[in-house]
This record gives C-alpha cells, structure tokens and sequence, in this order.
C-alpha cells in the first residue's frame, strides 16, 4: 500500500512540476543516454533535481538517484518522506565531523547496484551573480574510483526564478534542462584540468542571454 502510495506522489510531483515550469528536455544529437551515467548540473534551487528527475523518460527515470544535503531531506517527516520515500536521495552528510562513511564510497555503492546518479558539483547553491561556483573535488573523485562511469553536464535554466529564495508560490515560467554529451575520466588526468574541462563542459550548455557579453 505504501509503495502504491509512494508512486502516486511521484506522479503528482512530476505533474506538477511540468506544469508549473512547462519544462522541456534538450538532448544532444546522440539523444539521451543509453547506459548508467552520472548527471552533473549546475544548482540553484531545491528543486532542481526534481526537474532532471522529471524529464527522464520513464525507463531512466526508475534508475537515477538524485544525490542530496542529509540536513536538509532529514529535517522534517515531509522532507525526509519526499527525499528518502519518493526519489530514494543518497543523502550525504555535509558536515565532516557527523559523517559515518566517507561520501564517495556511498554513492561509488550505489553505483554498483546500476543506479545513475545526479550530482551537483558545485556542492551547495548558487546563490551568486556569478553562472557557476567553483566544482568541489567530488566529482573528480566520485570519476576516479568508477572510471568507466558516463559523465553527463546538465544545465537547468530559469528554475531559480520560477521560485526565488524565500517565495513560497511558484511563478510560472518555461524551464529548460539541456543535457550535454558524455565525458569519461582521461588515464592519469589532473585533478584540475577535469574539473576545467567539466565545467567548460557545463558552462557550454548555458543559454546566452543577453547582456551576457558572449
């Protein structure tokens, strides 16, 4: 009965959130992926793994994890029953001195059971002018223990303003989640240079609003 219960809010999660944002999938030429893969994107909102999660073809979407703050999905029975019931987060506890296993060897499990994972690599939200935050090492990390692991960036775009900090009513406005080509870690690559050519990656997928200056 639960489970039963579980999927109809899933359903209704995603309704509403096609319907409040009207959002639209952008696949690259190659389509969506095909295989296991890692979701990296840009973050801004709450909601922002909600509205990956809600584009996925049905078939991919029973697959994918979203990977998300303890704190924050843990806080109330509401949170803790969207977070851990409905979208099954890998909760990862932020706050290194309350950890009890190291975050890449729980979401480098989880990846051996064929789950897909979505990321943010910028570890926590933008709340800046600027497009992005510098990558943390996860991501790097999290590519070096599971290398054979598809790599795909993510760019949601307006999802901040359909529900600005502090707002509780959504304002209606179209949202895009463009997906990139897969990248895969390179033998014996940096560190840095990943993270550069990851967020490169990202950043291409921006939109080029204007006054941008690009």
């Amino acid at each position: 009965m639960k489970a039963l219960f579980t999927k109809a809010v899933a359903v209704m999660i995603v309704v509403f959130a096609r319907a409040v944002t009207a959002v639209r999938a952008i696949w690259p030429e190659s389509g969506p992926p095909q295989r296991q893969c890692i979701y990296f994107a840009n973050h801004s909102s709450h909601g922002d793994f909600i509205l990956i999660w809600s584009v996925l073809p049905p078939w991919m979407r029973v697959r994918t994890r979203p990977v998300a703050g303890a704190d924050y999905w843990l806080k109330s029975k509401l949170n803790r029953f969207i977070g851990c019931d409905v979208f099954d987060a890998v909760l990862i506890e932020r706050d290194r001195e309350k950890r009890a296993q190291d975050p890449i060897e729980v979401m480098s499990g989880v990846l051996d059971t064929g789950a897909s994972l979505i990321l943010f690599p910028e570890g926590t939200r933008n709340e800046t002018e600027a497009r992005l935050l510098p990558f943390r090492s996860g991501l790097y990390n999290l590519a070096k223990a599971r290398p054979g692991i598809d790599l795909v960036p993510v760019w949601i775009d307006n999802l901040n303003r359909v529900m600005p900090k502090g707002e509780i009513v959504p304002i209606p406005l179209i949202c895009t989640v463009t997906f990139g080509e897969a990248l895969t870690l390179q033998p014996e690559e940096a560190r840095e240079t990943f993270l550069l050519r990851a967020t490169d990656a990202l950043l291409a997928l921006a939109p080029k609003h204007a006054g941008d200056g690009q």
